[in-house]
């Protein structure tokens, strides 16, 4: 494993934690499932399962609370018991079967499970209790019309858009009789409260059906409230009472000066009578409920449906699991593998990159083919562009010499020694060319020869400061050098004095009329340091990356006479790097340039002056 990638990185290791981290999955998911079906199977034979309980319950009594008899009650137990694996039967007080989901001829259980009664036992206010009281689902009478219910939605509507004003949020529920109740967010009645803009007396007012409905229960109340001695029925005032706005009575003031708890309690117990006494024809008769196997003299496990259900679901899921995280881990490794075969097969005209979506093997695989990619466009572009001014550069001095050897072959020139001294000067730049480029080609292929020996720095720079002199000077270009000490370095002497001539032919070139070019030399911790420093025209921050670049020119409108090759700075820098040194450039347009050479330094011979 390559040392760079972190161990959370590694391809092996997320190969490793993922292969732990499913089977960890499965391990668990099976312990779960047979604990889970372990635990059932006890429950459902020791008849604990509560919930199950509580719900038939709970559905059989709404179906009591809203039908009359137990007529159509067959379909309701077959549905229950095929939910919950459970056996449903009913029975009369005495045992007289109603309706069964076993089959005929089935042994009851020892006991019943409960009572089914709406009349007396609540199983829908609180979900999971039985409550005493009557089933708010038992409506009877006070069921209210369509008509009723749509004027009574649009009443509760306005009343919550006027609490929502008051900054009052509540919910419109609907009762069993079809009455909407607003409750707040406490779950609270939201008209035990009403803001005296909302308080428009509408929409609590008894409807027509309801009204007669409590005409009706004040009748049957009537009795036991005289009986009670409670009070005259112009002191009873029936009204909805509750958030389920079940019926109930209010009391007004009497003459003497109010009322006391026993008397509220007495009249209470006489409304709660009546109101059964109104409903009984609406509801279905008193049942006994039986639950169970039908066989609970030899213990079984047998799973049921619903747990089998579960071992499928669960497996399924382990399954779908696996093979999901499976896909996922798989396709993250192969796809930059997937891209890196497509880029491999595209032409190498096509430059394709891979995008790295990874640290790890694969990412890295991918950046050096990206790497490499780029290395091969830059090299491929400077191939190209190479070729181009190597094609420019050779055809504008031949251009020449052919054009005039064609005149004068016509006779329209004469071969005088001005016509002779230019075509021998364009020869002369067509072979400097040439040998610029044999130079680079030498120095490319690592076959640059080179003559190393002691060489002192204020001499070489001496040397090369003299062969320019005269040509700077004819420039009105001061050349000047400056040497720190005597510093030494191992060199090829012909090959330094190129390299430092082309860095100052071409600074002399650059600077204008009246400035100045100096060569120096120092020493600088084990290394000599060579400056070129000009005082032209300097160099734009952009192009500073391209200078030594083969065929670059600073201004691209400059001639190859006055501009030169394009090859000096390149030949510079293979030679110095061939001596294992470095060449770098700063500048500031308007200001000039500075050119320096790094190369390792050496201690001088043991008899400089033998040497010179």
């Amino acid at each position: 494993m390559r040392s760079g990638i972190p161990l959370r990185k590694s391809l092996l290791v997320r190969l490793m934690i993922t292969s732990v981290l499913i089977a960890l999955c499965s391990v668990a998911a099976t312990a779960w499932l047979a604990v889970q079906t372990t635990t059932r199977a006890i429950q459902e034979e020791q008849n604990q399962a509560l919930a199950d309980d509580t719900d038939i319950l709970r559905q059989l009594s709404g179906y009591a609370a809203t039908h009359a008899d137990w007529s159509g009650v067959g379909g309701t137990l077959r549905e229950l018991s095929g939910r919950t694996g459970r056996r449903v039967a009913l029975t009369a007080p005495d045992r007289t079967p109603i309706a069964d989901s076993a089959a005929r001829g089935t042994a009851l259980p020892q006991g019943a499970a409960a009572t089914v009664d709406p009349l007396h036992t609540d199983t829908y206010t609180e979900p999971g209790a039985q409550l005493s009281g009557i089933d708010p689902r038992a409506v009877g009478p006070y069921r209210l019309t369509s008509k009723e219910r749509a004027r009574l939605r649009v009443l509760a509507t306005e009343r919550q858009k006027c609490f929502r004003r008051n900054g009052i949020v509540t919910t419109v529920t609907t009762t069993p009789s079809g009455r909407p109740v607003l409750i707040d967010a406490n779950g609270v009645d939201g008209n035990a409260n009403v803001p005296t803009e909302c308080a428009d007396g509408l929409l609590n007012t008894p409807t027509h059906t309801e009204e007669s409905a409590l005409d009706e229960l004040k009748r049957i109340a009537g009795p036991c409230l005289a009986r009670e001695h409670v009070g005259p029925p112009a002191f009873v005032t029936f009204a909805f009472t509750d958030r389920l706005k079940d019926p109930g009575l209010a009391f007004s003031k009497t003459p003497e000066g109010g009322q006391d708890a026993a008397r509220g309690s007495k009249a209470q117990a006489c409304v709660a009578e009546a109101r059964r006494e109104q409903l009984d024809p609406t509801v279905a008769p008193v049942a006994e409920l039986f639950l169970g196997t039908g066989d609970t003299a030899v213990p079984h496990f047998d799973m049921s449906p619903a747990n089998k259900a579960k071992v499928v679901a669960v497996t399924g899921l382990v399954l779908a699991l696996t093979v999901a995280v499976t896909a996922l881990v798989a396709t993250r490794l192969v796809r930059p593998l997937r891209a890196l075969t497509q880029a491999a097969q595209q032409p190498p005209e096509a430059h394709a990159r891979v995008p790295v979506t990874t640290r790890d093997e694969t990412g890295i695989l991918a950046m050096a083919f990206n790497e490499l990619t780029e290395r091969r466009e830059r090299l491929e572009a400077q191939r190209k562009a190479m070729v181009s001014d190597i094609a420019h550069e050779l055809r504008t001095p031949l251009t020449n010499i052919r054009g005039w050897l064609e005149v004068t072959r016509d006779g329209i020139v004469a071969p005088d020694p001005e016509l002779l001294a230019s075509l021998l000067e364009e020869a002369m730049l067509l072979q400097r060319v040439i040998d610029d480029l044999q130079d680079l080609a030498a120095a490319d292929a690592g076959a640059l020869a080179l003559h190393p020996e002691a060489v002192r720095a204020d001499e070489l720079v001496e040397q090369v400061a003299a062969a320019h002199r005269v040509g700077a000077g004819a420039a009105g270009v001061g050349l000047l050098t400056t040497v720190d000490g005597t510093p030494w370095f191992d060199a090829d002497p012909v090959r330094m004095r190129q390299a430092l001539g082309n860095l100052v032919s071409n600074a002399v070139r650059h600077t204008p009329r009246g400035g100045t070019v100096t060569l120096s030399a120092r020493r600088v911790e084990g290394e000599v340091v060579l400056d070129v420093t000009d005082t032209g025209s300097g160099i734009a921050p952009e192009d500073l990356p391209s200078v030594f670049d083969r065929f670059w020119r600073a201004e691209k409108s400059r001639s190859r006479r006055t501009g030169g090759s394009g090859l000096g700075l390149s030949i510079v820098r293979q030679l110095v790097a061939a001596h294992g040194g470095t060449v770098t450039v700063t500048s500031e347009v308007g200001t000039g340039s500075v050119f320096t050479l790094r190369l390792p330094g050496s201690v001088p011979p043991a008899d400089p002056e033998d040497d010179r």
